[in-house]
Protein backbone atom coordinates (compact mmCIF):
# COMPACT_ATOMS: atom_id res chain seq x y z
CA UNK A 1 0.00 0.00 0.00
CA UNK A 2 1.42 3.35 -1.02
CA UNK A 3 0.32 6.30 1.08
CA UNK A 4 0.66 9.67 -0.62
CA UNK A 5 0.60 12.73 1.56
CA UNK A 6 1.64 16.32 1.37
CA UNK A 7 4.92 15.51 3.08
CA UNK A 8 6.31 13.26 0.33
CA UNK A 9 8.66 15.99 -0.86
CA UNK A 10 9.90 16.49 2.69
CA UNK A 11 10.64 12.79 3.03
CA UNK A 12 12.63 12.74 -0.20
CA UNK A 13 14.56 15.84 0.71
CA UNK A 14 15.47 14.43 4.11
CA UNK A 15 16.57 11.14 2.61
CA UNK A 16 19.06 12.90 0.33
CA UNK A 17 20.76 14.89 3.07
CA UNK A 18 24.06 13.52 4.35
CA UNK A 19 24.33 12.77 8.10
CA UNK A 20 25.48 15.65 10.25
CA UNK A 21 27.92 15.58 13.13
CA UNK A 22 26.60 14.37 16.44
CA UNK A 23 24.50 16.76 18.51
CA UNK A 24 21.82 16.84 21.18
CA UNK A 25 18.18 16.77 20.15
CA UNK A 26 15.68 18.10 22.70
CA UNK A 27 11.97 17.60 22.23
CA UNK A 28 8.77 18.12 24.20
CA UNK A 29 5.27 16.69 24.06
CA UNK A 30 2.12 17.85 25.85
CA UNK A 31 1.71 14.45 27.53
CA UNK A 32 4.05 12.16 29.37
CA UNK A 33 5.96 8.96 28.71
CA UNK A 34 4.85 7.05 31.77
CA UNK A 35 5.80 3.41 31.29
CA UNK A 36 8.67 2.00 29.23
CA UNK A 37 6.95 -1.39 29.11
CA UNK A 38 6.06 -1.65 25.41
CA UNK A 39 2.85 -3.57 26.20
CA UNK A 40 1.45 -1.16 28.81
CA UNK A 41 -0.37 1.30 26.57
CA UNK A 42 -1.50 1.00 22.96
CA UNK A 43 -1.05 4.72 22.36
CA UNK A 44 0.61 6.34 19.37
CA UNK A 45 3.01 8.67 21.16
CA UNK A 46 4.26 6.01 23.57
CA UNK A 47 4.73 3.39 20.87
CA UNK A 48 6.23 5.96 18.49
CA UNK A 49 8.92 6.99 20.96
CA UNK A 50 9.66 3.43 22.08
CA UNK A 51 10.22 2.52 18.41
CA UNK A 52 13.66 4.07 18.84
CA UNK A 53 14.52 1.51 21.51
CA UNK A 54 12.48 -1.59 20.73
CA UNK A 55 11.84 -3.24 17.37
CA UNK A 56 9.30 -5.59 15.84
CA UNK A 57 9.70 -8.43 13.41
CA UNK A 58 8.65 -5.90 10.77
CA UNK A 59 9.15 -2.16 10.33
CA UNK A 60 7.47 0.48 8.19
CA UNK A 61 9.23 2.55 5.55
CA UNK A 62 8.70 6.32 5.18
CA UNK A 63 5.74 5.65 2.87
CA UNK A 64 4.45 3.24 5.58
CA UNK A 65 5.07 0.14 3.48
CA UNK A 66 5.98 -2.97 5.50
CA UNK A 67 9.68 -3.89 5.38
CA UNK A 68 11.84 -6.44 7.26
CA UNK A 69 12.78 -5.71 10.85
CA UNK A 70 14.01 -8.34 13.28
CA UNK A 71 12.74 -10.86 10.74
CA UNK A 72 14.82 -10.63 7.57
CA UNK A 73 12.14 -12.41 5.53
CA UNK A 74 8.95 -14.48 5.82
CA UNK A 75 6.78 -16.79 3.77
CA UNK A 76 3.41 -18.50 3.92
CA UNK A 77 4.28 -22.19 3.75
CA UNK A 78 0.66 -23.31 4.24
CA UNK A 79 -2.55 -21.21 4.20
CA UNK A 80 -2.55 -21.28 8.02
CA UNK A 81 1.21 -21.37 8.70
CA UNK A 82 3.54 -18.41 8.32
CA UNK A 83 7.30 -18.86 8.74
CA UNK A 84 9.54 -16.00 9.86
CA UNK A 85 13.31 -16.18 9.43
CA UNK A 86 14.98 -14.11 12.13
CA UNK A 87 17.92 -11.81 11.64
CA UNK A 88 21.14 -13.34 12.99
CA UNK A 89 23.75 -11.40 14.93
CA UNK A 90 21.22 -9.08 16.60
CA UNK A 91 21.82 -8.33 20.25
CA UNK A 92 19.72 -6.73 22.94
CA UNK A 93 21.20 -3.64 24.49
CA UNK A 94 22.49 -5.64 27.48
CA UNK A 95 24.51 -7.83 25.13
CA UNK A 96 22.23 -10.88 25.01
CA UNK A 97 21.60 -12.56 21.66
CA UNK A 98 18.18 -12.18 20.05
CA UNK A 99 16.70 -15.61 19.22
CA UNK A 100 13.43 -17.39 18.56
CA UNK A 101 12.95 -17.87 22.31
CA UNK A 102 12.44 -14.11 22.63
CA UNK A 103 9.76 -14.12 19.91
CA UNK A 104 7.86 -16.99 21.54
CA UNK A 105 8.12 -15.29 24.94
CA UNK A 106 6.97 -11.92 23.53
CA UNK A 107 3.99 -13.60 21.86
CA UNK A 108 2.91 -14.98 25.22
CA UNK A 109 3.59 -11.74 27.10
CA UNK A 110 1.76 -9.45 24.66
CA UNK A 111 -1.41 -11.55 25.11
CA UNK A 112 -1.10 -11.82 28.90
CA UNK A 113 -3.28 -10.06 31.46
CA UNK A 114 -2.28 -6.44 31.80
CA UNK A 115 -1.22 -6.04 28.17
CA UNK A 116 -2.91 -3.27 26.20
CA UNK A 117 -1.71 -4.75 22.89
CA UNK A 118 -3.42 -8.14 22.97
CA UNK A 119 -4.82 -7.69 19.47
CA UNK A 120 -1.37 -7.82 17.89
CA UNK A 121 -1.88 -11.60 17.83
CA UNK A 122 -5.13 -13.54 17.75
CA UNK A 123 -5.67 -15.55 20.95
CA UNK A 124 -5.63 -18.91 19.15
CA UNK A 125 -2.46 -18.26 17.14
CA UNK A 126 0.25 -20.74 18.07
CA UNK A 127 3.84 -19.55 17.99
CA UNK A 128 6.27 -22.40 17.42
CA UNK A 129 10.07 -22.33 17.58
CA UNK A 130 11.47 -24.24 14.60
CA UNK A 131 15.11 -23.49 15.46
CA UNK A 132 17.01 -20.62 17.08
CA UNK A 133 16.34 -18.32 14.13
CA UNK A 134 13.07 -19.60 12.68
CA UNK A 135 9.55 -19.19 14.09
CA UNK A 136 6.22 -20.47 12.77
CA UNK A 137 2.88 -18.82 13.40
CA UNK A 138 0.11 -21.39 13.14
CA UNK A 139 -3.38 -19.95 12.59
CA UNK A 140 -6.88 -21.36 12.97
CA UNK A 141 -7.85 -19.78 9.64
CA UNK A 142 -6.05 -17.91 6.85
CA UNK A 143 -5.16 -14.32 7.69
CA UNK A 144 -3.56 -12.25 4.90
CA UNK A 145 -2.90 -9.31 7.25
CA UNK A 146 -1.35 -11.28 10.10
CA UNK A 147 1.76 -9.07 10.27
CA UNK A 148 0.24 -5.68 9.47
CA UNK A 149 0.59 -4.41 13.06
CA UNK A 150 3.84 -6.04 13.99
CA UNK A 151 5.97 -2.93 13.55
CA UNK A 152 4.62 -1.91 16.98
CA UNK A 153 4.66 -5.37 18.52
CA UNK A 154 8.09 -4.96 20.04
CA UNK A 155 10.16 -8.02 20.86
CA UNK A 156 11.47 -8.26 24.43
CA UNK A 157 14.28 -10.33 25.90
CA UNK A 158 13.01 -13.45 27.66
CA UNK A 159 16.09 -13.74 29.89
CA UNK A 160 16.06 -10.06 30.87
CA UNK A 161 12.34 -10.08 31.70
CA UNK A 162 12.69 -13.23 33.79
CA UNK A 163 15.75 -11.91 35.62
CA UNK A 164 13.95 -8.67 36.49
CA UNK A 165 10.54 -10.06 37.53
CA UNK A 166 8.91 -8.59 34.43
CA UNK A 167 7.45 -11.61 32.67
CA UNK A 168 3.97 -10.08 32.97
CA UNK A 169 3.12 -6.68 31.41
CA UNK A 170 2.76 -3.48 33.40
CA UNK A 171 -0.97 -2.60 33.36
CA UNK A 172 -1.86 0.98 32.46
CA UNK A 173 -3.65 1.21 35.81
CA UNK A 174 -0.76 -0.28 37.78
CA UNK A 175 0.32 1.77 40.76
CA UNK A 176 3.44 -0.25 41.55
CA UNK A 177 5.79 -0.05 38.57
CA UNK A 178 7.63 -3.22 37.57
CA UNK A 179 11.25 -3.12 36.42
CA UNK A 180 10.31 -3.14 32.71
CA UNK A 181 8.17 -0.04 33.24
CA UNK A 182 11.18 1.95 34.45
CA UNK A 183 13.95 0.39 32.34
CA UNK A 184 14.26 -0.75 28.72
CA UNK A 185 16.28 -3.40 26.93
CA UNK A 186 15.54 -3.44 23.23
CA UNK A 187 17.40 -4.11 20.01
CA UNK A 188 16.84 -0.67 18.45
CA UNK A 189 19.17 2.16 17.42
CA UNK A 190 18.85 4.00 20.75
CA UNK A 191 18.96 3.01 24.41
CA UNK A 192 17.44 4.78 27.41
CA UNK A 193 20.00 5.92 29.97
CA UNK A 194 17.72 7.88 32.30
CA UNK A 195 13.97 7.76 32.81
CA UNK A 196 11.99 9.87 35.25
CA UNK A 197 8.44 8.65 34.66
CA UNK A 198 6.18 11.43 33.46
CA UNK A 199 8.98 14.01 33.55
CA UNK A 200 12.12 13.34 31.49
CA UNK A 201 13.74 10.57 29.47
CA UNK A 202 17.24 10.50 28.00
CA UNK A 203 18.21 8.42 24.96
CA UNK A 204 21.70 7.68 23.63
CA UNK A 205 22.82 5.75 20.55
CA UNK A 206 23.07 1.99 20.85
CA UNK A 207 26.61 1.23 19.60
CA UNK A 208 25.68 -2.42 19.06
CA UNK A 209 22.69 -1.80 16.80
CA UNK A 210 22.53 -4.29 13.94
CA UNK A 211 21.35 -1.72 11.41
CA UNK A 212 23.30 0.78 9.38
CA UNK A 213 24.50 3.51 11.77
CA UNK A 214 22.24 6.52 11.44
CA UNK A 215 22.94 8.33 14.68
CA UNK A 216 22.66 12.01 13.98
CA UNK A 217 22.56 12.71 17.74
CA UNK A 218 24.77 11.68 20.61
CA UNK A 219 21.90 12.35 23.00
CA UNK A 220 18.14 12.85 22.79
CA UNK A 221 16.32 14.50 25.70
CA UNK A 222 12.55 14.26 26.07
CA UNK A 223 10.61 16.47 28.48
CA UNK A 224 6.91 16.69 29.21
CA UNK A 225 5.65 20.29 28.88
CA UNK A 226 1.91 20.24 29.43
CA UNK A 227 1.36 24.00 29.45
CA UNK A 228 0.81 25.33 25.92
CA UNK A 229 2.44 28.73 26.48
CA UNK A 230 5.47 27.21 28.17
CA UNK A 231 5.89 24.67 25.37
CA UNK A 232 5.86 27.38 22.67
CA UNK A 233 8.19 29.59 24.69
CA UNK A 234 10.66 26.71 25.02
CA UNK A 235 10.64 26.25 21.23
CA UNK A 236 11.06 29.92 20.40
CA UNK A 237 13.86 30.38 22.95
CA UNK A 238 15.77 27.40 21.60
CA UNK A 239 15.46 25.38 24.81
CA UNK A 240 13.90 22.58 22.74
CA UNK A 241 14.20 21.75 19.06
CA UNK A 242 10.77 20.19 18.48
CA UNK A 243 7.35 20.35 20.15
CA UNK A 244 4.03 18.61 19.61
CA UNK A 245 1.51 20.04 19.28
CA UNK A 246 1.81 23.73 18.63
CA UNK A 247 -1.36 25.36 20.01
CA UNK A 248 -3.39 26.29 16.97
CA UNK A 249 -3.70 29.91 18.08
CA UNK A 250 0.12 30.16 18.05
CA UNK A 251 0.79 28.77 14.58
CA UNK A 252 1.20 32.19 12.95
CA UNK A 253 3.44 33.42 15.78
CA UNK A 254 5.74 30.43 15.46
CA UNK A 255 5.95 30.80 11.68
CA UNK A 256 6.75 34.51 12.04
CA UNK A 257 9.42 33.98 14.69
CA UNK A 258 12.31 33.47 12.29
CA UNK A 259 13.69 30.73 14.54
CA UNK A 260 11.06 28.01 14.19
CA UNK A 261 8.28 26.84 11.87
CA UNK A 262 5.14 24.74 11.98
CA UNK A 263 5.03 21.56 9.92
CA UNK A 264 1.51 20.35 9.27
CA UNK A 265 0.13 17.48 7.22
CA UNK A 266 -2.82 15.07 7.41
CA UNK A 267 -2.58 12.46 10.14
CA UNK A 268 -4.21 9.05 9.93
CA UNK A 269 -5.79 9.44 13.38
CA UNK A 270 -9.57 9.80 13.66
CA UNK A 271 -11.04 11.68 16.62
CA UNK A 272 -14.47 10.42 17.65
CA UNK A 273 -17.06 10.24 20.43
CA UNK A 274 -18.44 7.08 21.97
CA UNK A 275 -21.26 6.07 24.32
CA UNK A 276 -21.76 3.36 26.93
CA UNK A 277 -24.34 1.16 25.18
CA UNK A 278 -23.77 -1.95 27.30
CA UNK A 279 -24.81 -1.22 30.88
CA UNK A 280 -28.53 -1.27 31.74
CA UNK A 281 -27.95 2.01 33.60
CA UNK A 282 -25.24 4.58 32.97
CA UNK A 283 -22.59 4.96 35.66
CA UNK A 284 -22.52 8.75 35.40
CA UNK A 285 -25.96 10.20 34.58
CA UNK A 286 -29.11 11.44 36.28
CA UNK A 287 -31.16 8.92 34.26
CA UNK A 288 -31.90 5.98 36.55
CA UNK A 289 -33.21 2.55 35.73
CA UNK A 290 -32.33 2.67 32.04
CA UNK A 291 -29.62 3.67 29.61
CA UNK A 292 -30.59 6.37 27.09
CA UNK A 293 -27.64 5.47 24.82
CA UNK A 294 -29.19 2.09 24.06
CA UNK A 295 -31.68 4.04 21.92
CA UNK A 296 -30.30 4.83 18.46
CA UNK A 297 -32.49 7.94 18.37
CA UNK A 298 -30.54 9.43 21.26
CA UNK A 299 -27.20 8.57 19.67
CA UNK A 300 -28.30 10.10 16.38
CA UNK A 301 -29.61 13.18 18.18
CA UNK A 302 -26.18 13.71 19.74
CA UNK A 303 -24.59 13.31 16.29
CA UNK A 304 -26.92 15.81 14.60
CA UNK A 305 -26.54 18.34 17.43
CA UNK A 306 -22.80 18.67 16.74
CA UNK A 307 -21.77 21.40 14.32
CA UNK A 308 -18.64 19.79 12.88
CA UNK A 309 -17.83 22.75 10.65
CA UNK A 310 -17.79 25.05 13.69
CA UNK A 311 -15.40 22.68 15.43
CA UNK A 312 -13.19 22.67 12.33
CA UNK A 313 -13.13 26.45 11.90
CA UNK A 314 -13.28 27.73 15.49
CA UNK A 315 -11.73 25.02 17.63
CA UNK A 316 -9.32 23.45 15.15
CA UNK A 317 -8.70 26.64 13.12
CA UNK A 318 -8.86 24.65 9.92
CA UNK A 319 -6.37 21.98 11.05
CA UNK A 320 -8.89 19.15 10.76
CA UNK A 321 -10.81 17.27 8.10
CA UNK A 322 -14.41 16.37 9.09
CA UNK A 323 -15.20 12.73 8.44
CA UNK A 324 -18.09 10.29 8.31
CA UNK A 325 -15.80 7.32 8.86
CA UNK A 326 -14.01 5.75 11.79
CA UNK A 327 -10.87 5.50 9.65
CA UNK A 328 -8.89 7.91 7.52
CA UNK A 329 -10.33 8.16 3.98
CA UNK A 330 -6.73 7.88 2.76
CA UNK A 331 -6.88 4.21 3.73
CA UNK A 332 -10.06 3.19 1.86
CA UNK A 333 -10.71 3.81 -1.82
CA UNK A 334 -14.52 3.96 -1.40
CA UNK A 335 -14.56 6.53 1.39
CA UNK A 336 -16.38 9.11 -0.76
CA UNK A 337 -19.53 6.95 -0.69
CA UNK A 338 -20.14 7.86 2.96
CA UNK A 339 -21.47 11.18 4.26
CA UNK A 340 -21.99 12.49 7.78
CA UNK A 341 -25.44 12.78 9.28
CA UNK A 342 -26.25 16.48 8.71
CA UNK A 343 -25.98 19.04 11.47
CA UNK A 344 -29.62 19.69 12.39
CA UNK A 345 -30.42 20.76 15.98
CA UNK A 346 -34.17 20.77 15.30
CA UNK A 347 -34.08 17.17 14.05
CA UNK A 348 -31.95 16.31 17.08
CA UNK A 349 -34.50 17.80 19.49
CA UNK A 350 -37.27 15.87 17.76
CA UNK A 351 -35.32 12.61 18.09
CA UNK A 352 -34.73 13.27 21.79
CA UNK A 353 -38.46 13.86 22.33
CA UNK A 354 -39.37 10.69 20.43
CA UNK A 355 -36.98 8.73 22.64
CA UNK A 356 -38.62 10.14 25.78
CA UNK A 357 -36.00 12.78 26.64
CA UNK A 358 -37.74 15.99 25.60
CA UNK A 359 -36.07 17.87 28.46
CA UNK A 360 -32.72 16.17 27.94
CA UNK A 361 -30.63 14.60 30.68
CA UNK A 362 -27.30 14.91 32.44
CA UNK A 363 -24.22 12.80 31.70
CA UNK A 364 -20.48 12.93 32.45
CA UNK A 365 -18.10 13.15 29.50
CA UNK A 366 -14.56 11.77 29.82
CA UNK A 367 -11.91 13.62 27.85
CA UNK A 368 -8.10 13.73 27.82
CA UNK A 369 -6.56 17.18 28.00
CA UNK A 370 -3.01 16.42 26.83
CA UNK A 371 -3.30 13.71 24.19
CA UNK A 372 -4.88 15.04 20.97
CA UNK A 373 -4.83 18.43 19.27
CA UNK A 374 -7.16 20.71 21.27
CA UNK A 375 -8.84 17.69 22.86
CA UNK A 376 -10.33 19.49 25.86
CA UNK A 377 -11.48 22.40 23.68
CA UNK A 378 -13.28 19.93 21.38
CA UNK A 379 -15.08 18.45 24.38
CA UNK A 380 -16.04 21.90 25.64
CA UNK A 381 -17.48 22.75 22.22
CA UNK A 382 -19.43 19.49 22.10
CA UNK A 383 -20.81 20.17 25.57
CA UNK A 384 -22.04 23.61 24.49
CA UNK A 385 -23.69 22.19 21.36
CA UNK A 386 -25.44 19.39 23.27
CA UNK A 387 -26.77 21.95 25.74
CA UNK A 388 -28.94 23.28 22.89
CA UNK A 389 -30.90 20.00 22.89
CA UNK A 390 -31.21 19.92 26.68
CA UNK A 391 -28.23 17.70 27.48
CA UNK A 392 -26.09 18.85 30.38
CA UNK A 393 -22.50 17.63 30.09
CA UNK A 394 -20.39 17.32 33.23
CA UNK A 395 -16.96 17.46 31.60
CA UNK A 396 -14.20 15.44 33.25
CA UNK A 397 -11.00 16.39 31.40
CA UNK A 398 -7.82 14.77 32.75
CA UNK A 399 -4.20 14.14 31.76
CA UNK A 400 -3.95 11.09 29.54
CA UNK A 401 -2.42 8.86 32.22
CA UNK A 402 -5.48 9.30 34.44
CA UNK A 403 -7.91 9.28 31.53
CA UNK A 404 -6.68 6.00 30.05
CA UNK A 405 -6.39 4.38 33.49
CA UNK A 406 -10.10 5.16 33.98
CA UNK A 407 -11.67 4.30 30.63
CA UNK A 408 -9.67 1.28 29.40
CA UNK A 409 -10.42 -2.35 30.25
CA UNK A 410 -7.99 -2.33 33.19
CA UNK A 411 -10.00 0.59 34.60
CA UNK A 412 -13.27 -1.28 34.18
CA UNK A 413 -14.42 0.80 31.20
CA UNK A 414 -15.45 3.48 33.69
CA UNK A 415 -17.12 5.89 31.28
CA UNK A 416 -20.58 6.85 30.00
CA UNK A 417 -19.61 9.23 27.19
CA UNK A 418 -16.11 9.89 25.94
CA UNK A 419 -13.73 11.27 23.33
CA UNK A 420 -11.03 9.06 21.86
CA UNK A 421 -8.62 9.06 18.93
CA UNK A 422 -7.54 6.05 16.89
CA UNK A 423 -4.98 5.29 14.20
CA UNK A 424 -5.32 1.73 12.87
CA UNK A 425 -1.87 0.25 13.40
CA UNK A 426 -2.38 -2.06 10.43
CA UNK A 427 -3.61 0.84 8.23
CA UNK A 428 -6.58 -1.40 7.55
CA UNK A 429 -10.32 -1.32 8.40
CA UNK A 430 -10.22 -4.70 10.15
CA UNK A 431 -8.11 -3.10 12.87
CA UNK A 432 -10.98 -0.68 13.61
CA UNK A 433 -13.57 -3.47 13.53
CA UNK A 434 -11.48 -5.59 15.88
CA UNK A 435 -10.47 -2.90 18.35
CA UNK A 436 -13.17 -0.22 18.32
CA UNK A 437 -16.38 -1.81 17.01
CA UNK A 438 -16.13 -5.51 17.86
CA UNK A 439 -18.51 -6.96 20.46
CA UNK A 440 -17.11 -7.40 23.96
CA UNK A 441 -18.47 -8.83 27.16
CA UNK A 442 -18.55 -7.24 30.60
CA UNK A 443 -15.00 -8.48 31.26
CA UNK A 444 -13.63 -6.81 28.16
CA UNK A 445 -13.27 -9.89 25.97
CA UNK A 446 -13.73 -8.76 22.38
CA UNK A 447 -13.04 -5.24 21.12
CA UNK A 448 -10.58 -3.99 23.76
CA UNK A 449 -11.03 -0.31 22.86
CA UNK A 450 -14.77 -0.56 22.34
CA UNK A 451 -15.15 1.44 25.53
CA UNK A 452 -18.92 1.77 25.18
CA UNK A 453 -19.69 -1.86 24.37
CA UNK A 454 -21.43 -1.34 21.02
CA UNK A 455 -22.31 -4.76 19.59
CA UNK A 456 -23.73 -5.97 16.30
CA UNK A 457 -23.14 -9.66 15.57
CA UNK A 458 -23.63 -9.13 11.85
CA UNK A 459 -20.69 -6.72 11.90
CA UNK A 460 -18.64 -9.23 13.90
CA UNK A 461 -19.44 -11.98 11.39
CA UNK A 462 -18.42 -9.73 8.51
CA UNK A 463 -15.23 -8.77 10.35
CA UNK A 464 -14.24 -12.44 10.51
CA UNK A 465 -14.79 -12.80 6.77
CA UNK A 466 -12.91 -9.56 6.03
CA UNK A 467 -9.93 -10.87 7.98
CA UNK A 468 -9.71 -14.01 5.83
CA UNK A 469 -10.75 -12.64 2.42
CA UNK A 470 -7.95 -12.29 -0.15
CA UNK A 471 -10.10 -11.02 -3.05
CA UNK A 472 -9.79 -7.23 -2.70
CA UNK A 473 -13.08 -6.43 -4.45
CA UNK A 474 -15.06 -8.81 -2.25
CA UNK A 475 -13.22 -7.51 0.79
CA UNK A 476 -14.02 -3.87 -0.07
CA UNK A 477 -17.70 -4.80 -0.53
CA UNK A 478 -17.83 -6.31 2.96
CA UNK A 479 -15.99 -3.33 4.42
CA UNK A 480 -18.56 -1.00 2.85
CA UNK A 481 -21.37 -3.07 4.34
CA UNK A 482 -19.92 -2.81 7.86
CA UNK A 483 -19.43 0.92 7.43
CA UNK A 484 -23.08 1.36 6.41
CA UNK A 485 -24.30 -0.62 9.43
CA UNK A 486 -22.32 1.29 12.03
CA UNK A 487 -23.24 4.59 10.36
CA UNK A 488 -26.97 3.78 10.45
CA UNK A 489 -26.76 2.56 14.04
CA UNK A 490 -24.53 5.47 15.12
CA UNK A 491 -22.13 3.12 16.88
CA UNK A 492 -19.91 6.18 17.44
CA UNK A 493 -19.73 9.80 16.30
CA UNK A 494 -16.72 10.32 14.04
CA UNK A 495 -15.55 13.93 14.19
CA UNK A 496 -12.42 14.54 12.13
CA UNK A 497 -8.95 13.51 11.16
CA UNK A 498 -6.71 15.90 13.03
CA UNK A 499 -3.66 17.43 11.37
CA UNK A 500 -0.13 17.00 12.60
CA UNK A 501 1.00 20.35 14.03
CA UNK A 502 4.68 20.11 14.86
CA UNK A 503 6.79 23.06 15.94
CA UNK A 504 10.34 22.63 14.67
CA UNK A 505 13.47 24.73 15.03
CA UNK A 506 14.80 25.99 11.71
CA UNK A 507 18.06 24.31 12.68
CA UNK A 508 16.33 20.93 12.39
CA UNK A 509 15.58 18.77 9.38
CA UNK A 510 12.83 16.28 10.27
CA UNK A 511 10.68 13.66 8.58
CA UNK A 512 6.98 13.94 9.40
CA UNK A 513 5.24 10.59 9.01
CA UNK A 514 1.47 10.32 8.62
CA UNK A 515 1.29 7.87 11.53
CA UNK A 516 3.03 10.45 13.78
CA UNK A 517 5.98 8.20 14.64
CA UNK A 518 8.99 10.10 15.99
CA UNK A 519 12.04 8.26 14.67
CA UNK A 520 15.24 9.94 15.81
CA UNK A 521 17.36 8.51 13.02
CA UNK A 522 15.17 10.35 10.50
CA UNK A 523 15.86 13.70 12.20
CA UNK A 524 18.97 15.81 11.72
CA UNK A 525 20.31 19.03 13.18
CA UNK A 526 21.77 21.54 10.73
Amino acid sequence: MKLRTAVTALWLAAALVAPASAATFKFAFQGDLKSLDPYSLNEGFTLGVLANVYEGLTKREKDLDIIPGLAERWEIIEPTRWRFYLRKGVKFQNGEDFTADDVVFSAERVRANGSDLKTRLQPDTKVVKVDDYTVDFVLSAPNPILHYEWDTWYIMSKKWAEANNSTMPQPATGQQAIYAALHANGTGPFRITDHQAGVRTVFKPNPGWWGKPAHNFDEVDFTTISNDATRVAALLSGDVDWVDPVPLQDVQRVNASGTAQVLSAPELRTIFLGFDQMRPELLHSNVKGKNPFKDVRVRKAFYQAIDIEAIKSRVMRGFATPTALMMSPLLYSRSAEFKRWPYDPEAARKLMAEAGYKDGFEVTMDCPNDRYVNDEAICQAVAAMLARIGVKIDLLAQPKAKYFAKVLATGGYDTSFYLLGWTPGSLDWWNVLNNIVGCRDEKGNGGPFNLGGYCNHQVDDLAGKILRETDLTKRDDMIAETMRIIHEEVSHIPLHQQALVWGVSKKMNVVQLANNAILFYLFRKE
